[in-house]
């Protein structure tokens, strides 16, 4: 178990949870011990890219590691995602095919044309394979990536397009500098 216990009115359960996490008993998680806990519904293990996105993001005091509130803040997130990709994963296959992207991403206030869509599926789909090969869509933690990235490039993009009107005219520093910043 980690050091010290469970800060005073910790969730127990969720106390456990992050100590079993904290395999070097360290009271922090890492990037790899993070990895090995977090697994899509599938079994497969999450993503790195989306680990590391998951640790930029939560990893409030820049330490490079996840302390026990800050789990408890990245554990909800997990929870929330899970129910949204539950929602929208229509036919129960496990993954997000293009149509429930699409949907998806038009309730979140993102219409990105088809062109679009395709670009982002392509990107995001599962690389895992099982028996009868690929599994086709996007997993759990890949849409949750693939979510959260759009909403910066957007969010990115809206910060430039000072008049709102959906064009932007930069410059190679500027377009680095905003390509660079995203995590």
């Amino acid at each position: 178990m980690a050091p010290g216990g469970p800060p005073p009115g910790a969730d127990s359960q969720l106390w456990s949870w992050f100590a079993a996490v904290d395999t070097n008993r360290s009271g922090a998680i890492s990037a790899t011990e993070l990895e090995r806990a977090l697994i899509n519904g599938d079994w497969s293990p999450f993503d790195l890219d989306t680990v590391k996105l998951l640790m930029s993001m939560f990893d409030v005091d820049r330490s490079g590691t996840i302390g026990f509130n800050e789990f408890c803040g990245l554990w909800k997130y997990i929870k929330d995602w899970q129910n949204v990709f539950r929602h929208f994963d229509r036919d129960r296959s496990g993954t997000i095919d293009r149509n429930e992207l699409r949907e998806a991403l038009r309730q979140f206030g993102f219409n990105l044309s088809p062109p679009l869509i395709e670009l982002v599926q392509t990107k995001y789909a599962s690389n895992v394979s099982s028996a009868y090969g690929p599994t086709p869509g996007i997993t759990f933690d890949r849409f949750v990536r693939a979510c959260v990235v759009i909403k910066q490039l957007t969010g990115a993009f809206q910060g430039l397009d000072t008049d709102n009107d959906g064009w932007v005219q930069i410059n190679y520093d500027q377009f680095m500098q905003t390509v660079l910043m995203l995590p």
